[in-house]
């Protein structure tokens, strides 16, 4: 009768904390707190490119667009299968 009653209680206990990890933040519009806004950032041109990402020109906003059209028209399938 005891091993019932302890079970029960760790059952409870357990469905208890698990209908609190359900809940959810409130959400305001708006907000800003710490951790939530850039503070500074750069342009995406403005940084060097990444060790996988197509070379381009650092400050050069036209490179960074070339480079970014070529990746484009890699990942297009018509492309690469030889379609027109």
């Amino acid at each position: 009768m005891k091993h019932r009653i302890v079970g029960i209680a760790l059952a409870a206990a357990a469905l208890g904390l698990g209908a609190s990890a359900c809940s959810e933040k409130p959400q305001a519009l708006g907000e800003t707190g710490r951790g939530t806004t850039v503070t500074r950032d750069t342009r995406p041109w403005e940084g060097d490119p990444l060790t996988f990402q197509t070379p381009y020109k650092r400050g050069d906003v036209k490179s960074w667009e070339d480079s970014l059209k070529l990746r484009q028209q890699a990942q297009n399938e018509y492309i690469r299968i030889g379609g027109q």
